[in-house]
């Protein structure tokens, strides 16, 4: 039976579609769809169809869609690119997948195969930082766009079935499990394809990494391995699992692309204390990889709840690992109350953020109804005290003193 890996599904077109696409013969084509302000308008469509067939014209025009939409992750980079809507959607962004070669090349690693490659964004950056690699691919359609973007051949098979014979030699391994079904993309480990029971046991003796999902939860990551939640400007967006890279049973937080680390270590939790003068809220990598009392330690900051994100300090340290907030108000956390300050303060845009409340944010937002020119922040917490809103900005260090930035959407 075949396991699918690395996104091979959606692609739109058949095998020798795809060999046309990447072919000299299909240059003019894409050249002309690039061209096109609107490439998914009938008017596009028909003008292609004038220089070659319809299943032709639509890969081309699909080809430079998925290509404006990628520079988002891979910036100029996309417009050399050969994508599908799935392997974009799973492709891992440019500073990461740099990131991910660098850390290979560090532990000493020369060769990696890459088990379910997709559109091949890793073992580029693998390849660019003068690791051999050989990239496995399930789709035969993915296999040939991957192909044509690393400039050497893709395996195409079964990654249960060919990594034994690809590992024997003592090379390590990369492996992203497909995280789509036949109903869409999904976050659920039981539907990892190849299983996760296969994925954990490749980094047994090996050094190797696993890209699992940003949420993994804990109880499926293995006690041995190194684990690093990935955030990349702001955004979780993976979790790394490693073998022969990092310390064993460590969990750290990354943020990229500034490289700043921080291991959670083993800490107590931190101290329960009141409001203060200042709210932190810990990037989305540190919260998941656990290190808040490693950062409450670093900032001398206590927490407003047991178990809650927001911490709380008199004095405001700077710091990559949390975006830190004036306080200015504290409300009772009551919607009269609130639909009251909105009013009095003509608040029209209003941000609300919510942690160990049941609110959904969107709901409230819509009940308070803001109307007006001004600009505020609201943070819905437990407290010492009980439920409070918070009404904060962000604070910005700017030279020697700290300038107090109204928060705008």
């Amino acid at each position: 039976m075949s396991v699918s890996v690395g996104g091979g599904y959606g692609t739109g077109v058949d095998v020798a579609t795809a060999r046309w696409l990447v072919s000299a013969e299909a240059g003019p084509v894409l050249a002309a769809a690039a061209a096109e302000t609107d490439p998914g308008s009938l008017a596009a469509g028909e003008r292609l169809r004038r220089r070659s067939t319809p299943e032709r014209a639509a890969a081309a025009l699909t080809q430079v869609a998925l290509r404006r939409k990628a520079s988002a992750k891979f910036g100029d980079g996309a417009a050399r690119l050969f994508l599908t809507k799935d392997g974009l959607e799973q492709a891992t962004r440019t500073d990461v997948a740099r990131w991910r070669a660098g850390r290979f090349a560090d532990a000493g690693v020369k060769r990696v195969v890459d088990l379910g490659c997709g559109i091949g964004a890793d073992a580029l950056a693998l390849l660019d930082a003068g690791l051999d690699v050989v990239a496995v691919e399930a789709d035969p359609v993915t296999a040939v766009l991957a192909e044509a973007n690393l400039g050497r051949p893709v395996l195409v098979g079964d990654a249960v079935e060919l990594a034994p014979g690809l590992l024997a030699d003592g090379w390590a391994v990369f492996l992203d499990p497909a995280r789509r079904t036949t109903a869409g993309r999904t976050w659920r480990v039981e539907d990892l394809s190849p299983s996760w029971a296969f994925a954990t046991e490749l980094l047994a003796g090996r050094p190797g990494c696993i890209k699992a999902a940003p949420g993994l939860p804990s109880g499926f990551i293995p006690a041995d391995v190194a684990a690093v939640w990935v955030s990349h400007r702001g955004d979780l967006v993976e979790t790394a699992l490693w073998s022969g890279s990092g310390v064993p049973g460590s969990r750290t937080a990354l943020l990229l692309p500034s490289g700043d680390e921080l291991d959670a270590g083993v800490r107590a939790d931190p101290p329960v204390g009141p409001v203060a003068r200042y709210l932190y809220e810990p990037d989305p990598a540190v919260i998941r990889s656990g290190a808040i009392a490693a950062l409450a330690e670093r900032l001398a900051a206590h927490a407003l709840a047991p178990r809650m994100a927001y911490l709380a300090a008199d004095v405001l340290e700077p710091t990559p690992f949390a975006t830190g907030f004036d306080v200015v108000d504290v409300l009772p956390f009551d919607e009269r109350a609130l639909r009251g300050w909105v009013r009095d303060q003509s608040v029209g845009t209003l941000e609300i953020k919510v942690r160990g409340l049941d609110v959904d944010p969107a709901v409230l937002r819509r009940r308070l109804k803001p109307r007006g020119a001004a600009s505020a922040t609201l943070v819905l917490t437990p407290t010492p005290g009980g439920a409070r809103a918070l009404v904060v900005r962000r604070s910005r260090p700017s030279g020697t003193r700290l300038d107090r930035v109204l928060s705008t959407r």
